[in-house]
């Protein structure tokens, strides 16, 4: 034990300052009393809000699954399933499972490299929704700045590479699940998957090309992988404080700002293109709006990314290209392509 006097954590009131008193200064009687800040520990984390969201969205995302696997049994409505909601909440796993795993993987990702770099962050908040997918994502919450440009992108860059690695045998074991089926009549329920590059090797390998007039009818593991590959080609636009925000700036510094604004703009040009766009443009507006079109500066920011990070950076950027399409989800009426089509029913 230290035998150093204590120091009080906080400076005298006026009237407790010697100084102050009635009489004036009397240098006999007067201690200096300074206010040391006490460092929060890190890594602190109230696991039950964690555990509590987690199983909020694995519920949402089970309901979800459930009706993305009615929707697959019944070869996209043509044939009635005779099940009970409990059986199909059953089969709702098969979704939940799969994206939650994808979802999971991507943030812990991020995750194990703030404890690697000791850079304080929360567990992943899981996010429910009761619609469509059955989730909004999940985030951690990263609260202290960055050190330097090399653990910044090595945080941001952790992430979408964990996430994908993790989507790739969920895709691939749904897809030899699924099958290829001809479009009903009455299609005005379903809606057109736009497939990304990825979604459609994996399909020619494992499928085939589907006939005209034909589609696959995947199973609810194919659509947690593609709303994985959503997700992380979102997230690695290059932009603000997106993953591919982090990466952009680590490896280029300030002259991340103009592509910044520049994938704002080019996410405006989208939504001409897709309605689907509408969301995230909004919400990259808002954030544009709000933090500013800076990437916050780390605190040593001179430091040079070495080749084999730019290596991983160029592997991110191939990530992008295999998981992007540029119309997520469409109404299949507007669509009635002869080739490919992924459908499922709203």
């Amino acid at each position: 034990m230290s035998n150093e006097p204590s120091v009080p954590a906080r400076a005298p009131y006026p009237f407790e300052d010697p100084a102050l008193r009635p009489g004036g200064f009397d240098p006999d009687s007067y201690i200096p009393v300074y206010g040391v800040p006490v460092r929060r520990p890190r890594f602190q984390h109230k696991v039950w809000k964690h555990l509590l969201l987690l199983l909020l969205t694995l519920g949402t995302t089970t309901v979800a699954g459930a009706c993305h696997y009615h929707s697959f049994a019944s070869d996209l409505g043509r044939i009635e399933v005779d099940a009970t909601i409990w059986a199909l909440l059953l089969q709702g796993l098969w979704y939940s499972l799969a994206i939650l795993t994808i979802l999971g993987a991507h943030e812990m990702g991020h995750y194990t490299f703030c404890r690697r770099y000791n850079v304080d962050a929360t567990l992943p908040y899981f996010l429910p929704a009761p619609f469509f997918a059955g989730t909004l994502g999940a985030v951690i919450r990263i609260r202290e700045p960055f050190p330097t440009r090399t653990v910044l992108f090595d945080i941001g860059v952790a992430g979408p590479i964990a996430g994908f690695l993790a989507m790739i045998p969920i895709l691939f074991a749904g897809l030899a699940m699924s099958r290829v089926t001809e479009i009903p009549a009455a299609s005005e329920e379903l809606l057109s998957l736009g497939e990304p590059l990825l979604f459609q090797w994996g399909a020619w390998l494992v499928l085939g090309t589907p006939p005209e007039g034909q589609s696959l009818n995947i199973h609810p593991m194919v659509f947690a992988a593609w709303f994985g590959m959503l997700a992380t080609a979102l997230n690695l636009l290059p932009f603000g404080q997106l993953d591919g925000g982090h990466i952009i700036y680590a490896a280029l510094g300030r002259w991340s700002t103009p592509i910044s604004l520049m994938t704002v703009l080019g996410a405006i040009v989208m939504t001409f293109v897709s309605t689907s766009w509408l969301f995230i443009t909004v919400m990259m507006v808002l954030m544009l709006l709000v933090l500013g079109p800076r990437h916050p500066r780390v605190i040593y920011e001179h430091e040079p990314l070495g080749p084999g990070r730019i290596a991983i950076a160029l592997f991110a950027l191939l990530i992008l290209a295999v998981c992007f399409t540029p119309a997520p989800i469409e109404p299949y009426e507007l669509i009635r392509a002869p080739q490919t089509q992924s459908a499922g029913r709203s």
